[in-house]
């Protein structure tokens, strides 16, 4: 007879109505572009922010801010930059409690950079 599975259904995961916070996140969108072909590069890069917001900040909506996706399309479909920030935001008459907004942070230079919790101003 076969082992049956112990694994927990129907558990809770993380709130992310628990931690709301501005946090600014370092996006390397080389390796996550690598071998896409040359005209499908940035919309993928596009793709890819969302799906890296979703999974670092816990939300299902998340909405990318046109200076963001104008930096993402500035050198082309080839090229795309790295950097961004990730931003939680609460708006009470929403179909989604929180959603994330996207937004480009410009940098001189990416070295030594960490991921930061903003303070809210």
């Amino acid at each position: 007879m076969a082992p049956t599975s112990t694994k927990k259904k129907g558990g809770k995961g993380r709130s992310a109505l628990a931690d709301v916070v501005t946090r600014e996140y370092t996006i390397h969108l080389h390796k996550r572009v690598h071998g896409r072909s040359f005209k499908k590069r940035a919309p993928w890069a596009v793709k890819s922010v969302i799906d890296f917001a979703q999974k670092s900040m816990g939300t299902e909506l998340v909405r990318i801010d046109p200076k963001l996706n104008q930096a993402l399309w500035a050198q082309g479909v080839k090229t795309v930059p790295h950097r961004n920030s990730g931003r939680r935001n609460d708006e009470e008459n929403a179909k989604e409690k929180l959603y994330t907004y996207a937004s480009h942070v410009p940098v001189l230079s990416f070295k030594g950079l960490e991921t930061t919790v903003v303070e809210a101003e």
